[in-house]
Formats: C-alpha cells, sequence, structure tokens
C-alpha cells in the first residue's frame, strides 16, 4: 500500500485525528478533524495548536501535560474527559462555544527512538453531554454511549485525583531530609531516588540504571551483597554508624562516610519480593563528633593526670624544708594561678595550641608595659609546651619581682626569641635579659625555681639552659626543640 493510499484512508476517517510535531504545531488533520474544530484543513496546519485554540486554565493545562508526558516517556496518554471551548468563526457569530472531549494521544518515534510526532485521536462527546445536562430523556434510556461517558468522566476524575496525590506523595518523598531510594528487580535497578540520596551519591544519573553500574565505588564493603540477601529472603537488613567509602567524581578520592540505614522489602500483590525500598540517614558528623568527644575525654583524662601530678610536685617542692609558711604558701598560690592561667589561654583555643607571646604578656601584665619589651615571630605551641613555658616564665618573672630588675623602680626586661632550622631540626631559642642598674652584686642561689628550670627544660622539654648573673641583671638563655609546635607565622609579638 503506497503513502497516497495511507493519505485517502487518513482523509476519509470518520472520527477525527490530527498530527502534532514536537513543537505542538499541526502536521496534518483529517477532514472529520477540521470539521469538528470548525476550521479549514489550511487554517490548521502549520500552525501552533494553543495558538489557535489557547486556554489558560485547567483544560489547557491538563492537555499541555498529557502532550508533555508522552514527548518525555514516549509512551501514549488518554484524557476520559476534558471540557475545551473552540472559537467560532465570524460566520457563526463568534465568540467561543463550550465542547467537551475525548482524547488519545499515541507518540510517533524516529530512529534514535524519540518521539518526532504525536497522533490525537478526538471524539467530541458534547451532544451526550447536553443531553444529560438539558435533562431531555431520562438517562437510563439514553444509548449506552452516555453511559460510557459518564464512566469515562467518573474515571478520569478519579485517575487526576489520584494523579494529583501521587504527585503529592513524590514531592513528599523527593523533599525528605532522609535518604530514599526504590529498587527494582534482582539487579536492583534505581526507579525512585529523593534529592538527600542524589545530593549523598554526587548527583549521578540513576533512574533505570542498576546499582553495580552507577555505584561501582561502594563494591566489595557488603552493600551490593546485603541488598541481594533482602531480595532473595525477604528479611529486611538494617545498620548504625556503618563505614562507607564513596567518591564523589570518577577520578576522585574515596571519602570516608557513616550511615544508619535499612533496607525492606518490597512486595508485588501476590507476595513475591519485586523490589528493595532503601531509607538511610547520613550520620557521618555525629560519628566523627562522637570520635572526637571520645580522643578529647581521653586527652583531658591524661591532662588532668599531668596537671595533678605537676600541682603535687609543686606542693612538695614549695613546702620542703620551708623557713618562713607564709613565703612558701604565697608561692605555691602563685605557681597554682600560673598553672591557672596557662589553661585558660589553651581553653580559648580548644586546647589545639597556645601563642608564645600571649603566654608571655599574660605573666608580665604584672609589670609597668615601658619596662617590659618583648618581641619575636609568632609560635604557636602545643598544650604540652605551653603549660611547661608557662611555669618557666612565672618562675623566672617571680625571680625578677623578688631579688632582679622588677624589684626596684629602675630595672627593665626585654624578653626575645627566634627559631631556626628546618623540620625535625627546628629550635625555639629564647632570651630572658634582666637590667638593674642599681642592683647589688650576688650569687645565683639553688633553689625550688632553679630546678623547675632545669626539669622542665632540660627534662621535660629536653632542651638546654644557660643562667648568667652578671652585674647589669639575670641573663637566662634557652633552647628547645620545635617538635611540638603546630604552627609558625611570621609576625612581631
Amino acid at each position: 500500500m503506497s503513502s497516497s493510499d495511507f493519505q485517502r484512508i487518513f482523509e476519509v476517517l470518520p472520527t477525527p485525528y490530527m498530527v502534532l510535531d514536537r513543537e505542538l504545531r499541526y502536521v496534518a488533520v483529517n477532514r472529520a478533524y477540521a470539521d469538528v474544530v470548525l476550521r479549514s484543513q489550511e487554517e490548521l496546519v502549520g500552525h501552533q495548536l494553543f495558538a489557535l485554540f489557547p486556554d489558560d486554565g485547567e483544560s489547557g493545562r491538563r492537555l499541555r501535560a498529557s502532550f508533555e508526558q508522552v514527548l518525555a516517556t514516549g509512551e501514549p496518554d488518554t484524557i476520559a474527559f476534558i471540557p475545551y471551548d473552540i472559537p467560532l468563526p465570524e460566520e457563526r457569530g463568534g465568540g467561543v462555544e463550550k465542547r467537551y472531549w475525548t482524547a488519545t494521544h499515541t507518540p510517533i518515534l524516529g530512529e534514535g527512538g524519540q518521539v518526532d510526532y504525536i497522533v490525537q485521536n478526538t471524539i467530541d462527546v458534547t451532544d451526550i453531554v447536553r443531553i444529560k445536562e438539558a435533562g431531555t430523556l431520562p438517562f437510563r434510556s439514553i444509548p449506552g454511549e452516555l453511559a460510557l461517558l459518564r464512566h469515562a468522566q467518573e474515571v478520569e476524575e478519579a485517575y487526576q485525583e489520584k494523579v494529583s496525590e501521587s504527585e503529592e506523595f513524590r514531592r513528599l518523598f523527593r523533599q525528605a531530609p532522609g535518604m530514599i531510594a526504590v529498587l527494582e528487580g534482582p539487579e536492583h535497578v534505581f526507579t525512585f531516588v529523593n534529592d538527600s540520596y542524589l545530593r549523598f551519591i554526587g548527583n549521578r544519573n540513576l533512574i533505570g540504571l542498576p546499582i553495580r553500574q552507577v555505584l561501582p565505588d561502594i563494591a566489595g564493603q557488603g552493600y551490593f551483597e546485603m541488598l541481594d540477601r533482602v531480595y532473595e529472603s525477604g528479611q529486611s537488613v538494617t545498620g548504625e554508624g556503618v563505614r562507607l567509602m564513596l567518591q564523589s567524581g570518577p577520578d576522585a578520592e574515596p571519602v570516608e562516610a557513616f550511615l544508619d540505614f535499612s533496607y525492606n522489602a518490597i512486595r508485588d500483590g501476590e507476595g513475591r519480593v519485586s523490589g528493595v525500598f532503601v531509607q538511610a540517614t547520613d550520620r557521618t558528623e555525629s560519628v566523627r563528633a562522637a570520635e572526637r568527644q571520645r580522643l578529647l575525654i581521653d586527652e583531658l583524662n591524661h591532662r588532668v593526670k599531668n596537671t595533678l601530678s605537676t600541682v603535687q610536685s609543686m606542693a612538695r617542692q614549695s613546702f620542703r624544708n620551708i623557713r618562713n609558711p607564709e613565703e612558701a604558701r604565697y608561692a605555691f598560690e602563685a605557681r597554682i594561678m600560673a598553672l591557672s592561667q596557662a589553661h585558660n589561654v589553651l581553653s580559648a583555643r580548644r586546647w589545639e595550641a597556645a601563642s608564645l607571646s600571649v603566654l608571655l604578656t599574660q605573666e608580665l601584665s604584672v609589670f609597668s608595659p615601658p619596662r617590659v619589651s618583648v618581641a619575636g615571630p609568632e609560635v604557636h605551641l602545643s598544650a604540652k609546651s605551653a603549660i611547661a613555658l608557662a611555669m618557666v616564665f612565672h618562675e623566672l618573672a617571680s625571680n625578677a619581682a623578688r631579688y632582679g630588675a622588677m624589684s626596684g623602680d629602675e630595672g627593665r626586661l626585654d624578653v626575645t626569641w627566634t627559631t631556626s632550622g628546618h623540620g625535625a631540626n627546628r629550635t625555639l631559642d629564647v632570651v630572658w635579659q634582666e637590667q638593674a642598674p642599681a642592683a647589688a652584686p650576688r650569687d645565683l642561689m639553688p633553689g625550688f625555681g632553679m630546678r623547675i628550670l632545669k626539669r622542665i627544660i632540660e627534662g621535660e622539654l629536653s632542651g638546654t639552659l644557660a643562667l648568667d648573673l652578671l652585674d647589669a641583671g639575670l641573663i637566662c638563655r634557652f633552647q628547645v626543640a620545635l617538635a611540638e609546635v603546630e604552627d609558625i607565622e611570621s609576625s612581631a609579638a
């Protein structure tokens, strides 16, 4: 049969047919269609449907939605009952006439499988509706077409209601904060995923594809096997805080994540397992927070033990062979206060690091600012080093206030530090220099303060210490390794 034969058949079909392209322009219409819409074939072909028959209401929305669904899915769609006004030509008085239709939209696919055209078969049921509405005949006496129409209208209304409910449920599931996915068949093909799931796996294309194909980076971690087990047995599988290594892209490094999840079987009407319903929550941050908290508690316990040991040592040394109990008590309390202030500095930095210049400035704040000078690069010390050096500076400051340059009105204090070396060989060099022109000559007297300096610098920090008492005042030089220094920046103190 030639194409001209098909053209003649199309032309003489008793029911209205028309063909639209992807832009919804008329490609062809048969005589019955032209008659029912009150237009000639020449007035229709080449023009856009909604330009000739505009409708911004619900009927227009439903008709557009049907066309869009056919174009998107390549599957036919039927509108069982739709009111749609038709413009009347001038010879019939102009205006519009309300008419009622049923329509079937069938796609015509191109060689690549895409929808090239849509064929609409339209039936004008206006007369039947008017008979019913006018009540000119009892409904039971009207031929079967009217009963069929009433049923079609009820079916269409019920269908639209179900579609609306379904879309609302899909919208809620799509926006749910937890991850949701629906997998079908033994290959676990994705048929639905919500926004949270897509964001978590890096917005990959999933729908219609098996999970092993679109998420190959999770192979060997047990997730595929758990899905297989749910599909085969129908038994649910759950997990809490389960580790997952996931790539954000094909060439990206795997990133660690933690999930709470449940895999539940989906059953068909006969009770057979047809798929798996996946629910999951990203617990990565909470798991890491719990781990950080555990580490902090362990670190806190360690620090408390060290602090108590330090306090015990200070008490034992402060009150050993005391000659003046009040002086010993004062010295002990001052050392406890210095330890407390170092803790405050570290707490402000969440025990991550403390600035050397901040520790010094805090300890020397009791002296007159014009008589004190501190200078050096910014050095951030670990918690252990910060507490140790805070005690060193306290002992030096206490000695300066009682016996050294700061005990009188004319002395001054200069503290400088530098860093040198690279990598594991970096060192911190500190010079504590007092200048007291009016001070009387004296010798260095061994005491608890000197023992603290030696124990901390030479013992705890594995450094070197040099003390010289010159005519102008005390000079203390010490050098320690920067193995526990977390950051060094070039800035003046």
